[in-house]
């Protein structure tokens, strides 16, 4: 029965071509559209040079020393850089300042202009030094993760990030939603008058998900693997773990907040308030390193953002599991809370 019960859920599934799109194909285009825009080291910062008319010994020491960093150098006339300017296609710009220099930063792009800011004012202190005829010798620096992998490609980011996103996608949509339209629709009340034990019922809906994120991970891994060079740095054995670990958790909240809901409706209003916050602030695209403290002290106690750490610790940088006891402790405090909830709360009509 719980064979069958099982085929029944995958058969259902498959015959959802949207639901297909959204869980293998959407997160794969994403990883190889993000992964190809940004392949090297991440968004390329650029700094649009204002050239004067007539350049001098002082502006050329200082393109020397511009071109020495990473950023992407824009050489315009004063005019044209003027336009770029006012359509707001530029971040950063350096243009003349009496014998001097100064850099504008655009106020709505100061995350790429503040950092191009930064590198270009160091710099015109290297330029400005040998323009003086001194030495200087700048600092060494190793791109490289925590665990000493030497990979600086974006993708390697990404990747586990969008298979943990995928992870509360499949918990909150195709748990919690799936669940709430049963009941709405009358098929839990249909289910309990039949000689078909509820925990069967339960169980092939729980295979079914965690054989889509075995197959929809693979598939990640794979075009990783096979586009980018991404590999996978820890045990495996550990990486199975985490990704069952997080299977769990996240379709315990989907149940326990299918549990809220009535309507459709009213559940895509309910699963949206964890879900966008939890996107945007737990890692999955960007850090928070530049964040405020408290924030990101906060998103700790959300369990996308322990959960992606210890992934990225242990396919990234092939990390211990010993290491992110903490992290795994939220994400499991999580799982009970969340299963005891949908446990105590659950009604067939």
């Amino acid at each position: 029965m719980l064979l069958r019960q099982f085929l029944m859920e995958w058969k259902l599934y498959s015959r959802d071509r949207v639901a297909m799109f959204w869980t293998f194909l959407f997160p794969l285009l994403l990883l190889l559209g993000l992964g190809v825009i940004f392949r090297s080291r991440g968004p390329a910062l650029t700094l649009v040079w204002s050239m004067p008319a007539q350049t001098t010994a002082a502006d050329a020491e200082m393109e020397r020393a511009l071109a020495q960093t990473e950023l992407i150098l824009l050489k315009l006339p004063p005019v044209e850089a003027e336009r770029r300017w006012e359509r707001g296609e530029t971040a950063a710009q350096i243009e003349k300042a009496g014998e001097g220099y100064r850099i504008r930063v655009n106020s709505y792009l100061t995350a790429q202009g503040q950092s191009a800011a930064q590198i270009a004012q160091q710099a015109f202190l290297i330029a400005q030094a040998k323009h003086n005829g001194m030495n200087i010798d700048t600092l060494p620096i190793l791109m490289e993760s925590p665990g000493h992998a030497h990979a600086s490609n974006y993708a390697t980011f990404l990747l586990p990030g969008l298979i943990g996103l995928n992870l509360l996608s499949m918990g909150l949509f195709s748990v919690g939603m799936v669940n709430v339209a049963y009941r709405e629709k009358g098929k839990f009340r249909r289910l309990a008058v039949t000689p078909l034990p509820k925990w069967i019922f339960l169980a092939g809906q729980i295979l079914h998900r965690l054989t889509v994120v075995i197959l929809q991970s693979f598939v990640m891994l794979l075009a990783g693997w096979l586009m980018f060079g991404i590999t996978n740095h820890g045990s495996y054995v550990a990486l199975m773990l985490v990704l069952t670990l997080g299977t769990g958790c996240f379709m315990a909240m989907g149940f326990a907040l299918s549990s809220f809901a009535q309507t459709t409706e009213t559940y895509g209003a309910i699963s949206n308030i964890f879900f966008f916050p939890m996107m945007f602030l737990s890692g999955v695209y960007f850090t928070l390193d530049a964040a405020p403290r408290w924030l990101q002290t906060a998103v700790v106690a959300l369990p996308l953002s322990p959960y992606i750490k210890a992934l990225r610790g242990v396919f990234n940088d092939g990390a211990p599991l010993g290491s992110h006891l903490f992290g795994l402790a939220v994400v499991l405090a999580w799982t009970f809370a969340a299963f005891g909830i949908a446990v105590k709360r659950f009604r067939w009509s």
